[in-house]
């Protein structure tokens, strides 16, 4: 059942990305359910991960915050992987446990990570059913795919209770959708033989566009902006200028599609910025990621070049593993055990709540998320920043795959996105930044100051202006409350943090979906930071299995998490050291330091998500608020 809905999200999101504008009720909930083709062959080759638990888990969040702590004596004196393995992994005892399993099961053991983690394994379908008392069957999807997947719920064997976590692989069906956007309309100024009289007058009227000034790759014109205007809006052109350029830095992708590393390159070569040469290294994970623009080769494109246009001279290795549970469990655990990179993003996700037993039919499916948690602590105290999106769904993650409308007799509910919900790891969400705007002809309006990214001021358009309703709910920067994990301790003393809502409910007759979400679970909020998202104000990037040249008026929080991830890189230079988790370090600094000229943040206090509004301080809109990236670095200098 998780895997269904996962299959709908990631081909409703598909259509997104290549038809822009938002799916419709009848697109997101019409899809048909996988057919059962009956059960798998039982000599087919199977690969699976076996998870393992942690040791002394509440010992290693303390020393987490205890490394991005100034003045501890763990502060910045971060572990290695082997230090971690014998610290925090699984015992010998417990591997060998572990293994002696594997071993009674007729399975091959493959790889023991390094951390200790995980345990690579192979064998036939028929041994996996036996292992874990399954049944695992053939499915075909709509659009004609095959994939197999358990047909009912694997079983641990309960002597390895607390050992072994999960078994991730043995479903192959994609799961997970990358967060990026594609404008609604064309952003560019409705001619002169178009424009109503009111619109041609107030076009008239208005003072011409000042020259583009600040970093030369820069380009001042929404929808079409690179690196450069996130440059010259965020405060990064005096880091340029006193030399940090990501020099020394490692910049990690997580990703879950291979890509065109030449389409990295020509993107920089196009938008004019001198980058190192030979600069990306490619990591295929259990075989490595599909290439094609339908399975997301674009979204990792835009990863690279967005975090590597902002940190030119950094490397970058890009790790892309199959759209699987097991995927993308091992692409973090890969990126994070072999520990060469200084930080690393991720851009696919999806609802914290199709994980929980009451929307998959009362299977739990939650020791996932802790299986990625663990490799989160890990990343943390490693030193490993790690970035990941909000969504792009607004404060109603489940809409963009499902559908649902605020009119709806039941209201979809207010939902975050997974990963990004995880404690340990910094989430990114988006703004729409200044713009003047015209649909179809209409009067030009303007946003003039930085908000929370949310459509609604589209479907306001379209409604007042050209009496049309148009389906863009919920489409804006994901943000909310996680109503699994609980609210971690570097936003218990943060003004603005919120609980979940009352009367939340997600009703999906389709599928017998009838769950009310906890109202007042005091959980963690995302985003944490938001820079500019909206596909409206967005961005150029080179994709060419998405089409040729440069591609424009793209966004979404995908483009988000790669930015801060580059600006890790220019951090990691300039103070001369691994950040660690920047989430016990940013809070303080806003609660302490507020905003302000010198401070490291912007206050946004318009706009909204379609539920939380752009307020002062902190809101599960925009977070903290937007970064001065030159100020950040002189704060992690000083403090």
């Amino acid at each position: 059942m998780l895997s269904t809905l996962h299959r709908k999200s990631l081909a409703v999101s598909l259509g997104l990305l290549l038809f822009g504008g938002a799916t419709s009720v009848a697109m997101a909930a019409g899809s048909s359910s996988p057919a059962d083709l009956g059960p798998s062959n039982t000599s087919q080759k199977v690969n699976v991960t076996l998870v393992l638990g942690l040791r002394n888990q509440a010992a290693l969040e303390s020393l987490v915050y205890s490394t991005v702590t100034q003045g501890n004596p763990s502060y910045h004196r971060f572990l290695t992987t082997d230090q971690f393995a014998d610290r925090f992994g699984a015992s010998a005892s417990d591997i060998a446990k572990v293994q002696a399993f594997v071993k009674q099961q007729g399975l091959t053991q493959v790889e023991l990570l390094p951390n200790h983690l995980a345990i690579k394994v192979s064998g036939t379908v028929g041994q996996f059913n036996k292992a874990f008392q399954t049944s695992i069957h053939d499915y075909q999807s709509a659009d004609g795919t095959t994939f197999h997947r358990p047909s009912s719920q694997p079983t641990l064997p309960s002597s390895l209770s607390g050992t072994l976590i999960v078994a991730s692989g043995l479903s192959t069906e994609a799961r997970y959708r990358s967060h990026r956007v594609s404008a609604f309309e064309p952003v560019a100024p409705a001619s002169a033989s178009t424009m109503s009289p009111a619109a041609r007058t107030a076009a008239a009227a208005a003072p011409a566009a000042p020259p583009c000034t600040g970093n030369p790759t820069a380009t001042c014109t929404p929808g079409e902006f690179t690196v450069g205007d996130v440059a010259n809006r965020y405060n990064i052109n005096p880091l340029y200028k006193a030399g940090v350029n990501g020099k020394g830095s490692t910049i990690g992708i997580a990703t879950l599609a291979d890509f065109l590393p030449a389409d990295a390159y020509s993107y920089w070569s196009a938008i004019g910025l001198s980058v190192k040469p030979n600069r990306i290294t490619q990591v295929h994970v259990d075989g490595g990621g599909p290439l094609s623009g339908p399975a997301g080769s674009g979204e990792t494109s835009l990863d690279v070049e967005q975090s590597g246009g902002l940190a030119p001279w950094a490397d970058i290795i890009v790790y892309d593993a199959p759209n699987t549970d097991a995927g993308f469990f091992d692409v973090f655990n890969q990126a994070v055990s072999d520990n060469k990179v200084d930080s690393l993003s991720v851009s696919w996700g999806s609802p914290e709540i199709l994980y929980f037993p009451q929307t998959e039919g009362g299977v739990d499916f939650t020791d996932e998320l802790r299986a990625f948690h663990q490799v989160f602590l890990e990343a943390a105290v490693q030193g490993i920043s790690m970035f990941a999106t909000s969504g792009d769904s607004g404060a109603y993650d489940t809409v963009r795959g499902f559908g649902g409308s605020l009119s709806d007799p039941v209201p979809p509910p207010l939902t975050a996105d997974a990963p990004g919900s995880d404690p340990f790891i910094t989430t990114a969400g988006g703004t729409t930044v200044p713009f003047s705007y015209s649909f179809r002809g209409g009067p030009v309006e303007s946003i003039t100051k930085e908000g929370v990214w949310g459509w609604d001021y589209i479907q306001t358009y379209f409604k007042k202006n050209l009496g049309l309703n148009v389906g863009v709910f919920s489409v804006g920067g994901g943000g909310g409350v996680s109503v699994f994990w609980p609210v971690p301790l570097y936003q218990a003393f943060t003004p603005g943090i919120k609980k979940s809502e009352k009367n939340q409910r997600w009703l999906f007759p389709a599928f017998d979906i009838d769950y009310t979400l906890p109202a007042n679970f005091k959980g963690r909020n995302e985003p944490d930071i938001s820079l500019n998202a909206d596909p409206e104000t967005g961005y150029s990037l080179v994709s060419s299995l998405d089409g040729p040249g440069l591609l424009t008026g793209s966004g979404g929080t995908s483009f988000v998490a790669p930015q801060l991830n580059g600006i890790s890189a220019l951090l990691k230079q300039a103070t001369r050291g691994r950040q660690g988790l920047w989430n016990p370090q940013i809070y303080p600094l806003q609660n302490i330091f507020g905003y302000g000229a010198f401070s490291p943040f912007n206050d946004i206090k318009s706009g909204d998500n379609w539920f939380y509004k752009g307020v002062g301080g902190y809101e599960p809109g925009a977070g903290i608020g937007t970064l001065n990236v030159t100020n950040l670095a002189l704060f992690m200098t000083v403090f």
